[in-house]
């Protein structure tokens, strides 16, 4: 008995006296997804927007020592959003750092030309289509809804894969023929008319009321379609 006694103190002192028996060991391919994987969880992405992340490897030079802790992760605040520096550290009892290099691409849906659209020319399904852009090469306002642009002009030449943008189209034209719808609380009419100058969903333009041949200014809500409140 006093044997066995003598065993298990030694077995007690022999375990607490070696922690780092239990650190958890980590491999270069455990750091980089490591990294990634608090990228993909950490990073601000717009609403419908994908991201594209690609850590850099390992030297496989650099030797990785264990941790006894879970392993933590930060990027600097004032990063540009493409090219960054994730920091990996160790803050247990013998602390260590690794900073990996990433590259981060944020696309977005936005509507482009599928063909060449020459000016003047109808948008349909046979000419423009939703692709996802990189977001640092979009410029100015996008247009990511398909069906609210079906049926406007182009106001200019839109090469093939170029951005369709709110100036580059109109949901009216100058010269068109238009519907005006003129509305209040109590009824409802509609009436023609021929527009006076080009404009897009809830911009305002002249039109020629071809009855009454009255000028008035109206709010376009639809392709070939405009609005007054009475």
């Amino acid at each position: 008995m006093p044997y066995m006694n003598f065993f298990f103190t030694i077995t007690l002192i022999s375990l607490f006296s070696m922690p780092k028996a239990f650190a958890e060991s980590w491999q270069h391919s455990d750091i980089e997804q490591f990294a990634k994987t608090y990228l993909e969880n950490n990073l601000v992405i717009p609403e419908q927007g994908k991201v594209v992340i690609k850590v850099a490897t390992l030297d496989p030079r650099i030797i990785i020592k264990p941790c006894q802790i879970p392993l933590e992760a930060n990027i600097p605040e004032n990063h540009n959003g493409r090219n960054l520096n994730v920091k990996i550290k160790c803050d247990d009892s013998t602390p260590w750092s690794i900073y990996l290099p990433a590259k981060v691409e944020i696309t977005l849906p936005v509507l482009v030309a599928k063909s060449t659209i020459l000016k003047g020319t109808i948008l349909n399904e046979d000419n423009v289509e939703i692709k996802f852009i990189a977001n640092n090469k979009i410029r100015g306002e996008k247009l990511t809804d398909k069906n609210i642009v079906l049926g406007a002009k182009a106001r200019k030449r839109i090469a093939k894969g170029r951005t369709i943008s709110r100036k580059s189209i109109c949901l009216v034209c100058k010269g068109d023929t238009v519907t005006i719808i003129a509305s209040s609380e109590n009824f409802s009419i509609k009436t023609q008319g021929i527009a006076l100058s080009s404009g897009n969903i809830n911009e305002q333009i002249r039109v020629r009321n071809t009855r009454s041949n009255r000028v008035i200014t109206s709010t376009v809500k639809a392709v070939n379609k405009v609005v007054i409140n009475l």
